[in-house]
């Protein structure tokens, strides 16, 4: 089977190198900023923003490192 490559390791994260994997950032940025501006909406201060958006913002970062690391060149 065929290997997917569309990250390549870059320090401790990864860089996108094929179209799939900008649009694979894309997305968690997209849904990251959304979350930021509902959250936002609603806070009275720079700690509630902070706190609210931070358990969304993590768990995306994560998913997106974990996809990264999955489709990324393992020969370095």
């Amino acid at each position: 089977m065929k290997n997917i490559v569309w990250f390549k390791s870059w320090g401790w994260i990864y860089r996108p190198i094929t179209w799939q994997g900008i649009v694979a950032c894309l997305l968690p940025l997209v849904f990251c900023v959304q979350v930021f501006f509902a959250v936002d909406r609603n806070s009275h201060s720079v700690s509630d923003t902070l706190y609210g958006i931070f358990p969304y913002v993590v768990l995306c970062l994560i998913l997106l490192n974990w996809f990264a690391s999955k489709t990324s060149d393992t020969s370095a």
